[in-house]
């Protein structure tokens, strides 16, 4: 499992499965094999959903993001 975090706040977003992290991975921009964040906007989610992501991953996504305009997530392994 994956744990997902808002990097601001420090927050605890929720967990997704290795298969739906492998889906962000696969389809958004990391800036470095270090790199343990992404950044996401409305508009990133509904792309990703347009790719064919998980349902429940979305469901993780939009709740994270709420009303804001952008947000960036941090992830980290269970």
């Amino acid at each position: 499992m994956v744990q997902l975090y808002d990097k601001d706040t420090g927050a605890k977003l929720g967990a997704i499965t290795d298969a739906q992290f492998q889906f962000l991975h696969d389809h958004l921009e990391e800036e470095s094999a270090e790199d343990t964040d992404y950044y996401f906007t409305p508009e990133t989610v509904d792309l990703l959903e347009e790719e064919g992501g998980d349902a429940e991953l979305l469901v993780v996504l939009r709740a994270a993001l709420g009303q804001r305009p952008e947000m960036e997530i941090r992830w980290s392994r269970s």
